[in-house]
C-alpha cells in the first residue's frame, strides 16, 4: 500500500531518568529522513530487529536501553522517520507510559516526507514459543493481547482495538508499565526500574492493585504499547495488520518483528 512517509516537524527535547538505571538522560528527537534510528557516543543503530541485543526487562538497540516506549508512540503516531539522540544509553522512563512521548511529540505538526509503498504479508504469519503466541496478517489495524497470570490475580485480562492508530493516544498510550508486587524485591535487588515509582508504575497485588490505575485492565494495555513498539522494528505500519497476542514478552515481540519482516522481504522480492 502507498502511504506518507512522515517526520517530527521540529527537534524535540525530553529528560528524565533512565526507566531502569535512574541516571540522567535527554533525548533529542531530530526529523528524519531515513528511517528511525537512535544515536549515542557517536554510533548509529537502525530500528531494526537485527541490531536488538537484548531483551530481558526491556528491549536494548545497541547500547541503547528500553526503547520500547518511544517506538511505541512512533508506530502509534504512524511516524516512519526519526533521528534519536541521547546523552546517555538508556531512554529516560517519565510516567511510565508513552503518553509524555506522544504529548511532545504531537506540538508540532508531522512533516511529510513523500509517498512510499510498504508490504504487508500474503500469508498469516505465526510466532508461537510454547504458551506465548503471536499471529500477525495483513489487516486494518485491529490488535488485541491478552495478559494471562493463571491461578494469581488478575488471572486474565484481554485488550482489544479495533482501529489501534485511532485509539492509540487516548487509549493505550497512557497506559503504564507494571510489576507483580512479588517481585519488587528482586527487581530491586537487580538494581532495576531506579527510573521509576509509585506514580509512574502499577503495582498488581493479590486481589487488586496497590496503587491507582489509569485503566482497569492498564497491564494488558501496556502490554499492547510493548508489542506495538517492539513490532514496528519491522518498519511495517500498524494501521496495515491486524495483530494478536497473548502471554508475549520483548523476546517473542522482537522475534515475531524478525519473523514478520523475514516474510516481507521475501513475499516481495
Amino acid at each position: 500500500m502507498i502511504l506518507m512517509r512522515k517526520t517530527v516537524g521540529a527537534p524535540i527535547v525530553l529528560e528524565g531518568r533512565g526507566l531502569h538505571s535512574g541516571e540522567p538522560t535527554k533525548v533529542t528527537i531530530h526529523p528524519g529522513e531515513h528511517g528511525i534510528a537512535f544515536r549515542y557516543n557517536g554510533q548509529r543503530w537502525n530500528a531494526r530487529p537485527e541490531e536488538v541485543t537484548e531483551t530481558t526487562r526491556c528491549t536494548k538497540l545497541g547500547e541503547v536501553s528500553t526503547i520500547e516506549h518511544l517506538m511505541s508512540a512512533f508506530c502509534g503516531l504512524e511516524i516512519t522517520d526519526a533521528e534519536v539522540e541521547l546523552t546517555f544509553p538508556e531512554l529516560p522512563g517519565l510516567d511510565g507510559s508513552s503518553r509524555p512521548y506522544v504529548v511532545e511529540l504531537s506540538k508540532f505538526p508531522l512533516q511529510n516526507i513523500s509517498e512510499s509503498e510498504f508490504f504487508t504479508p500474503f500469508k498469516r504469519v505465526y510466532a508461537h514459543i510454547g504458551d506465548v503466541k503471536i499471529a500477525m496478517g495483513r489487516g486494518r489495524g485491529h490488535w488485541d493481547y491478552e495478559y494471562a497470570t493463571d491461578d494469581r490475580w488478575p488471572y486474565r485480562q484481554r485488550y482489544e482495538s479495533t482501529d489501534v492508530v485511532r485509539d492509540y493516544a487516548h487509549e493505550i498510550a497512557p497506559a503504564r508499565t507494571f510489576a507483580l508486587a512479588e517481585e519488587i524485591p528482586m527487581i530491586v535487588q537487580h538494581g532495576l526500574g531506579k527510573g521509576l515509582d509509585e506514580n509512574s508504575a502499577v503495582i498488581v497485588g493479590d486481589g487488586d492493585y496497590k496503587n491507582d490505575v489509569r485503566f482497569p485492565d492498564e497491564p494488558a494495555r501496556h502490554k499492547l504499547l510493548d508489542l506495538m513498539g517492539d513490532l514496528y522494528l519491522a518498519g511495517v505500519p500498524a494501521s496495515l495488520l491486524n495483530v494478536s497476542a497473548v502471554r508475549s514478552g520483548h523476546r517473542t515481540n522482537v522475534a515475531a518483528a524478525a519473523l514478520l519482516l523475514e516474510h516481507v522481504l521475501a513475499e516481495h522480492r
